[in-house]
């Protein structure tokens, strides 16, 4: 956070450069402790197929002496385990020992059943939001606070995008007598220098990666990406449906639209029957998982046994969800849930005729949508394989370093003891703000409504109340 240089500018600039360190020092100090925290739990989440894999694997790898049961039987088995719950989709197995996996939603819960595939015993059942990731996913995005947390996340982002910013005009080389400490850290240095040319050239060599991070990741927020969503309705095609959520309740919204009975008029694509909801297993079922003779009657999931070797057959990227029809489509459907969403493809099945009705891809979506599924792939480093995932590690673990020497340097510059007691911010000198500063922070605030509204209130705040109080202004810092 303090980046002062030998190579100080001139006198007409010394406002502009002041002002812009100050605020540097405020972004740094409220969003580091954030930034740590996103840098954590991103870095942990860049490896969820991995991590996945390793939680899953007791559901691999199943030893197996005869032919597995129908895909809809495994259904029926999964319902059994949470009564009253619908089917949300069905997992296509990635090998033939793995457990089927089934998903299965009540009240806008979804849980995973873990079926074995041949005697139909559930060997295992989790809920969505409770798997190790998805926690992950939940403490990166929100501080598991829902809405509000999202706001949170989203404001000290909106804030460390400043601390980026303004870092790099202060880091700007002046009168620079060689690259050591703009290119890469004078080590040997030690003291000051070596923390200032640490968190200098590391924030340089981040810098890029952490923008593109931070930007990338507001689509997600409630506050930011809700609106980007109310403007996209105006730029994308309506038909088609956004497949990123921004907050609990948009995703809840999701869960039951897909869920949700389809209307009146679609019921014919059932292929088989309506009744989607089971309060418990009917007596056909029950006469199956016990070995007897089964009535011949019309199950609604008996299309999922026809359905499956169809788009098995198709080879998606994996994990690829075979739905029900539902309110959100009337058709029976297919979808490839990759995180490389450029990957991603979703089919419109015909469950009487066993064959794929229609077909989009990631080329069939509107531009925003290419735009944005592009970046969080990257975001999540799945967009060009493991490297994009050990560039994110670099970047997270570069957040880290950037973040710890800041603090180190405000401790130091803070110099405790000191009396009186000051916060160790720059000096603010006079209370007239540079004009390009001014035109900067408008930008931003249009940009970033929340961060915007956020340094109005410490403008005024500074301005109309702490420069006021003599105790709080040398504490801040702000002058005579």
């Amino acid at each position: 956070m303090n980046t002062t240089r030998p190579d100080t500018p001139e006198p007409g600039r010394r406002a502009l450069y002041r002002t812009i360190w100050r605020w540097h020092f405020y972004a740094g100090l409220f969003c580091v402790p954030f930034v740590l925290w996103l840098a954590t739990t991103g870095a942990i989440y860049l490896f969820k197929p991995q991590i996945d894999a390793f939680a899953e694997r007791a559901y691999d790898g199943l030893p197996l002496d005869g032919p597995a049961a129908t895909p809809q039987a495994q259904v029926r088995a999964a319902l059994a385990a949470v009564p009253g719950a619908t089917l949300y989709a069905y997992e296509l197995p990635r090998t033939p020992q793995s457990a089927a996996r089934v998903l299965v939603a009540r009240e806008g819960v979804v849980t995973r059943v873990y079926v074995h595939p041949q005697n139909l015993l559930v060997l295992g059942r989790v809920a969505e939001d409770d798997r190790f990731t998805r926690l992950i996913f939940r403490l990166h995005g929100e501080l598991l606070l829902g809405d509000r947390g999202s706001m949170l996340v989203e404001l000290a982002a909106s804030w460390a995008i400043v601390m980026i910013v303004s870092g790099l005009y202060l880091w700007w080389p002046r009168a620079a007598g060689g690259l050591g400490g703009v290119v890469w850290p004078r080590l040997h240095r030690g003291g000051r220098v070596f923390w200032r040319d640490l968190h200098a050239v590391v924030g340089l060599w981040v810098s890029v990666f952490a923008l593109f991070l931070l930007l990338s990741g507001l689509p997600w927020t409630h506050f930011w990406g809700g609106n980007l969503k109310t403007l996209r309705q105006f730029i994308a095609a309506a038909s088609v449906q956004q497949d990123w959520s921004t907050g609990r309740g948009d995703e809840r919204q999701q869960i039951r639209a897909r869920t949700a009975p389809p209307d009146e008029h679609a019921g014919h694509h059932m292929g088989g029957g309506h009744a989607m909801h089971h309060e418990a297993l009917s007596e056909a079922d029950k006469a199956y998982l016990m070995g007897m003779p089964v009535p011949d009657v019309a199950a609604p999931y008996a299309p999922l046994d026809r359905l499956v070797p169809v788009v098995a057959a198709l080879r998606l990227p994996p994990p690829v969800l075979i739905a029900p029809p539902s309110k959100a489509s009337p058709d029976w459907s297919a979808r490839s849930d990759t995180q490389n969403r450029p990957q991603r493809v979703n089919l419109t099945l015909d469950a009487e005729r066993a064959v794929v009705r229609g077909r989009s891809g990631f080329g069939d979506k509107p531009l925003l949508d290419r735009i944005i599924g592009t970046g969080v792939a990257a975001h999540e480093g799945q967009l060009f394989g493991w490297f994009n995932q050990l560039l994110g590690l670099f970047t997270a673990i570069g957040l880290v370093t950037l973040s710890v020497s800041g603090l180190v340097m405000w401790w130091k510059r803070r110099l405790p003891g000191r009396s009186p007691a000051t916060l160790g911010a720059p000096a603010a000198g006079d209370a007239r703000v540079p004009g390009r500063v001014i035109a900067l922070a408008l930008a931003f605030g249009l940009f970033l409504p929340l961060l915007g509204a956020s340094m109005l209130g410490v403008l005024l705040a500074e301005r109309l109340v702490l420069r006021r109080l003599p105790r709080a202004r040398v504490f801040l810092g702000l002058g005579a």
